[in-house]
């Protein structure tokens, strides 16, 4: 089940192991088509999860600012919630 599905916080590790997981029973000549799908449905939806996690850690943590002479600079993000 994904963090949605549950309401639960999944570590991103957690997810990213999954997957894994998923991957390989999904190579293996043994799951059924009706298993297979629902593996790949789960996989699909964690994988979603994990790449909207990500891109809210990079908002999170950095900023790209470009300055009037043309140079960039890098610039954490805090959360206003913390």
């Amino acid at each position: 089940m994904t963090e949605e599905e549950t309401g639960e916080h999944v570590p991103l590790e957690a997810d990213l192991e999954r997957l894994e997981e998923i991957v390989r029973l999904l190579e293996s000549d043994s799951p059924e088509l009706d298993q297979a799908l629902a593996l790949f449905e789960e996989g699909v939806a964690r994988l979603r999860q994990a790449r909207h996690r990500l891109a809210q850690a990079e908002i999170k943590v950095q900023r790209v600012l470009e300055q009037a002479d043309g140079t960039l600079h890098l610039e954490e993000i805090r959360d206003p919630s913390e």
